[in-house]
């Protein structure tokens, strides 16, 4: 979330002043005994760019036009690469006592870096270094026993295995037995008795085969708002979707669809949750179709007797953006006979 990038450092220094640093343990007893991932836990998106570096070389991860003009007219493309680039205006520190508790961090290995000194990365590196950045966390929560942090590590800009391993090497040694090894989903008052708090969400299938302490990649949602009103909007809507990256719920048998006219022709409404995204789509079909849900092979299918459209025409419908892709089948009359399309649909949305 981009919202604290809205507010001067005066203003976001009194809010920092608040009771948001131990949130977690505030919260009322019944919450203490529900999985994590059942919770809303708030994140920085980008955690680390309120202090990129001005000087640094463009990240290797963009563009060859973008290092090229940044060669030959830096004093033009620097400025709006940086301006680009700042998510956040609050330290780490500052960002934890606010009540962040997702820490969004891109790391990467600067081509002309010395050896072991890896930095934070969002188009330009990072003055802050990522060893001193996860000491600066470790002595935060130090001082704030009951809360916990997810620490998503992704990117990996320029990283050997070699710097994989030395890496989890440092989040080892900092943390040391603060971090919650892999497995089931844990619960604050888990944790708590544990003297748990770190979850490491590494975005590495190779390094996570290799090391238990680590975790597979979280999903979030990304409210990309500025605004706080326009955040908590985002929010309130998402709640209906259930958790971030939860399964796909279509619906099934008995399901209410809702047949409305538009533009002289029928279409079918159907609100479905497909794991994201909270948009309605539209399709041009007849009145009163039926539908079948199954889940052949762990996909989801959903198969009718739906003309696509008018006259004997194919149309192809790819909707939405995410993770997962799911294949929606339509048995579809095309004027004579009849033909199956296959749509792919993204992993966020509502049909």
């Amino acid at each position: 979330m981009d919202g604290p990038a809205s507010a001067s450092r005066a203003v976001s220094g009194v809010g920092c002043t608040n009771t948001n640093e131990d949130w977690m343990s505030a919260l009322c007893p019944r919450l203490w005994d529900v999985p994590l991932h059942h919770l809303s836990i708030p994140g920085s998106h980008d955690t680390m760019t309120y202090c990129l570096n001005k000087k640094s070389p463009i990240s290797q991860g963009e563009s060859r036009l973008l290092q090229m003009l940044n060669r030959w007219i830096p004093c033009i493309t620097r400025p709006v690469v940086l301006k680009w680039s700042v998510t956040q205006v609050l330290d780490v520190t500052e960002q934890l006592d606010a009540g962040v508790r997702y820490l969004d961090l891109r790391i990467a290995h600067m081509l002309d870096g010395s050896e072991k000194n890896l930095h934070f990365v969002h188009m330009v590196y990072t003055t802050a270094l990522v060893e001193d950045t996860l000491t600066e966390i470790s002595e935060w929560l130090e001082r704030h026993p009951r809360e916990v942090v997810i620490l998503a590590c992704r990117n990996f800009e320029g990283l050997s295995e070699d710097l994989h391993e030395y890496l989890i090497s440092c989040i080892n040694t900092i943390f040391g037995e603060m971090l919650c090894p892999r497995g089931e989903v844990p619960t604050l008052r888990q944790l708590w008795a544990r003297g748990q708090q770190v979850i490491v969400s590494y975005e590495d299938e190779s390094a996570l085969g290799r090391h238990r302490e680590l975790w597979p990649g979280i999903p979030y949602w990304w409210g990309d708002q500025v605004k706080p009103d326009a955040l908590i909007r985002y929010l309130e809507t998402m709640k209906s979707c259930g958790r971030p990256g939860a399964r796909p719920r279509p619906v099934g048998a008995g399901s209410t669809y809702e047949d409305t006219s538009c533009g002289g022709g029928a279409h079918l409404r159907r609100h479905v949750q497909w794991g994201r995204g909270p948009r309605t789509t539209s399709l041009p079909v007849e009145a009163g179709p039926t539908y079948d849900v199954t889940s052949p092979g762990g996909g989801v299918h959903v198969r009718g007797g739906v003309p696509w459209g008018r006259g004997p025409r194919r149309r192809r419908c790819l909707v939405g953006a995410g993770v997962r892709t799911y294949v929606l089948l339509r048995h579809v009359p095309l004027g004579v006979g009849s033909t199956t399309t296959s749509s792919p649909v993204g992993g966020g949305v509502h049909y």
